[in-house]
């Protein structure tokens, strides 16, 4: 989701590897031991959790997260909870990373120290404050000064256990005074309106008469305004601490006015003080991405030189060819290239002839697609974005078994635990060997058409350049279908979105297993050691060497490269796609029903929407509501004024809407988007809905009094046939105009290697040795177009800096004061810009 500005779109993104924490401090009792978790939070919203790592004080988590980020946040927050024998979490500490500070850490394995969780230092919101200094003149002659402070708004406060019923406190703080006043308590809303104004009187020295009317600047400085904002109504523990805010009466000036939004901050003594080593380390890995993006018409020179990638003769002199020269990592250019073909249609012709290029430069066949080249990166992302779908049906109902059996699958005698019998043991591993490679090669009727045609490609291209290899045909395809697609999904279903988390260390060795297996199988292997290092693998391998393994895999290899196009199948066994518990609002089905809000837990299927009483019922037995696919006519966002809740979403059937709310922002939009994604095609989908709900005989958004009434607002766009191929053009564009951006120095370089004569004329100098330059001229005239379209797009990103600069106020809605990355943006502009504000 992108954050609109004035003739510009901000993305932000993240990926965040959870690496490990140590250190940290034991539970004070006979067990020392703690069962720790980690969250990831957008300030204080959680969209993330580990799964629990029971028994360590320094836990390992190695678990990955990424998301797009559909809101502005101040701090990217890491915790650390314990949960102990009652079940209970207690927060042990924190890492809060500040937005401005993410570029310093961008990619880099970094340990940070733990702090303490203090309730006075959880802060996040803005205030909405307007103040007034007017002069009142009193019989005597002695002039009263009345300070009138206006508390208008707050916006994002957080839900402190499950309720948020804020109140502000204003004090005027002085050497010898400290006035106190509040405001009234506003239930149920993090986004409350006060809108109520307080008067202060600043009375004067005697010796101040009535003919000096400016305020005296001394007399100003040693007065200021406090605004805390506190959450009422806690019996058990007494009002909560939300921020606050403090305005030195200074700002007012020689108008006597100041209106400003302020982030709301922690009390200065909120954090008592800690030892750095007290309570540990956490190790993380950050990857933040902001993505400002214009209008489609300014990326068009930059978009069309890549898009006529495919066509330009050689290959490796065309734009995309060249991005991939010059980044110093082939996938940091695989990934945005691959997004923009794909969203153009036009993938398969560019990996074709990358692909072509490279088998010719190849020698021996056996080391076909060996490297980390541009077009192995390539198909690897083509893969995982247009193949998540095929795995999810394929893999995950097995995946998932072998995670709740747990199995012992450990073949090899030195690790063997004295309980297990080795026979067991390999036999529970055939059979689940045996099984993954049933359901992955008679899957070839669902891999998905993109993956064939290139896959076809593939084949072509490979069985021309070795004619005399007859199973080149089939290595190159297995390289990548089993080794770089099925074979890494079974050994880390986390990342392929197949598990919510890393499996245990006993399951992860059986999925190791499992993935060399069917690796080696896929790869026909003809030897019986099948090139396994373990005698131990290579004795078990002697289960498959069997002639029907090659076969099957010939037969399923033949399948998904064939030119044909056919229509996928109906899958008869429901696939379960995403499940969890969320808060639903009771549908009154019954006349006199009540219409409260329960928790649940929800099942999505690739056939029907439920959800159950409690999680054990998810299995298709017991289910409270059952929606099939086909009865979704729309899946949109409910405004947050219809219940005063944040993350609703509704499901619109034909004759109700079902009213829904997540647990935070990231996970509403993950259902919004899966949901959309399989009911899509459904032929009697919506054009319009209700933003709001239907409450009190009438819909909140229109006035409209009946409940059956069309929509007052157009439904948003449908998504793609796969979820993950909802891709914006435009933006990946920006993305490669960065890359080429950050690496012009290389791609001036290789315009000195084009031109050089020991290009045309003898060996290559060592310094331009590194580029693939098939044909220097070609390659130059490229060069030359890609350097003016990215000096152009940098020129207009500077203009809207300094544009955006002469227009922004600090202290807007958009940018409260207290904005540290905004008075950093302020500080960088005011040094480089000779534009006057």
């Amino acid at each position: 989701m992108a954050v609109e500005e004035e003739g510009l779109r901000v993305f932000q993104s993240v990926k965040i590897k959870i690496g490990e924490a140590k250190n940290i401090p034991p539970y004070p009792g006979p067990n020392k031991m703690r069962d720790c978790y980690c969250t990831v939070n957008l300030d204080q919203e959680e969209v993330f959790r580990t799964k629990i790592i029971e028994k360590s004080l320094c836990p390992f988590y190695g678990e990955d997260f990424s998301c797009e980020i559909p809101r502005n946040f101040l701090h990217l927050s890491f915790y650390i909870f314990d949960r102990d024998v009652f079940r209970r979490d207690s927060s042990i500490g924190k890492v809060a990373v500040k937005k401005e500070d993410l570029q310093k850490y961008h990619g880099k394995d970094t340990w940070f120290q733990l702090q303490p969780v203090s309730a006075d230092s959880e802060v996040q919101g803005k205030v909405h404050l307007e103040l007034r200094l007017s002069e009142v003149i009193t019989d005597s002659g002695v002039v009263c000064h009345k300070l009138a402070t206006r508390v208008s708004e707050c916006q994002g406060l957080p839900i402190v256990n499950g309720q948020c019923d804020p109140y502000a406190a204003v004090c005027l703080l002085g050497p010898s005074r400290s006035d106190a006043k509040k405001t009234k308590v506003k239930r149920k809303t993090n986004n409350p309106q006060f809108d109520e104004v307080f008067y202060f009187e600043i009375n004067r020295p005697l010796s101040y008469t009535k003919r000096q009317f400016d305020v005296e600047e001394e007399d100003v400085d040693k007065l200021a305004l406090r605004v805390d904002l506190w959450n009422g109504s806690n019996l058990k523990f007494g009002d909560e601490f939300l921020g606050g805010v403090r305005v030195p009466l200074k700002v007012l000036g020689q108008a006597g006015v100041h209106d400003a939004w302020y982030f709301l901050q922690p009390r200065e003594n909120g954090n008592k003080s800690v030892k750095a080593d007290e309570l540990g380390s956490l190790r993380l890995n950050i990857v933040y991405t902001e993505d400002h993006v214009f209008h489609s018409e300014r990326y068009s020179p930059l978009t069309d030189l890549l898009l006529q990638s495919a066509h330009v003769e050689p290959v490796s002199a065309s734009a995309a060819h060249i991005l991939g020269e010059v980044c110093r990592e082939k996938q940091e250019a695989a990934v945005p290239l691959v997004r923009l073909f794909l969203h153009y249609g036009k993938i398969v012709p560019f990996v074709s002839a990358i692909a072509n290029a490279e088998i010719n430069r190849t020698q021996d066949p056996n080391t076909i697609f060996r490297g980390n080249s541009l077009t192995s990166k390539c198909i690897d992302e083509t893969m995982k974005l247009a193949g998540m779908h095929y795995l999810q049906v394929t893999l995950k109902p097995i995946i998932d078994e072998i995670c709740t059996e747990h199995k012992p699958c450990e073949i090899d005698p030195v690790k063997l635990k004295e309980s297990e019998n080795l026979e067991t043991n390999r036999e529970n591993l055939r059979q689940y060997v045996d099984r993954i490679f049933n359901v992955i090669t008679t899957s070839g009727v669902r891999c998905p058409t993109v993956m064939c045609d290139i896959f076809f490609s593939l084949r072509e291209s490979a069985a021309t350049r070795f004619q005399v290899d007859q199973d080149v045909r089939y290595t190159a395809v297995s390289s990548f279908i089993f080794l770089r697609f099925f074979a890494p999904a079974i050994l880390s279903p986390n990342l392929f979105q197949l598990r919510p988390h890393h499996p245990d260390p006993c399951t992860s060795r059986t999925l190791t297993l499992i993935s060399k297996t069917i690796q080696t199988l896929g790869s026909l292997a003809k030897s019986k050691s099948a090139n396994f290092k373990e005698s131990y693998m290579a004795a078990f391998y002697d289960y498959f060497n069997e002639q029907k393994y090659a076969d099957s895999v010939k037969n399923f290899l033949d399948l998904i490269s064939s030119s044909g196009r056919w229509d996928q199948k109906s899958i008869e066994t429901p696939i379960m796609l995403k499940e969890g518990f969320m808060i639903k609002r009771a549908q009154g089905r019954n006349r006199f029903g009540m219409k409260n809000f329960k928790k649940r837990w929800f099942r999505l299927t690739n056939h029907e929407f439920t959800y159950h009483k409690t999680k054990g019922n998810s299995k298709g037995e017991g289910a409270l509501c059952r929606i099939p696919i086909e009865n979704i006519l729309a899946v949109e966002r409910l405004e947050e004024e219809s219940f005063k809740m944040k993350n609703m979403f509704q499901v619109i059937q034909p004759e109700r809407a079902l009213y829904i709310q997540a647990n935070n922002c990231v996970e509403a939009r993950d259902w919004i988007d899966i949901l959309t994604k399989v009911s899509q095609c459904n032929r009697k989908r919506l054009s319009t809905y209700h933003p709001s709900a239907y409450l009190n005989g009438h819909w909140l958004c229109c006035k409209q009094s009946i409940d059956s009434a069309p929509g007052c607002t157009p439904c948003t766009g449908g998504l793609p046939a796969n979820i993950q191929l909802d891709i914006d053009g435009d933006r990946e564009t920006e993305r490669i105009f960065s890359l080429f951006s950050t690496y012009m120095s290389k791609l001036v370089k290789m315009q000195e290697a084009c031109g050089s004569k020991s290009v045309y004329d003898g060996p290559e100098q060592e310094e331009y040795s590194t580029f693939v330059i098939d044909d220097p001229q070609e390659t130059y005239k490229i060069l030359k177009q890609i350097v003016s379209a990215v000096q152009t797009l940098e020129q207009q990103h500077a203009q809207y800096k300094r544009d955006k600069f002469r227009k922004t106020k600090y202290g807007s809605q958009e940018h409260p004061i207290g904005d540290k990355s905004f008075q950093c943006y302020i500080r960088q502009q005011s040094e480089s810009s000779t534009y006057s504000i």
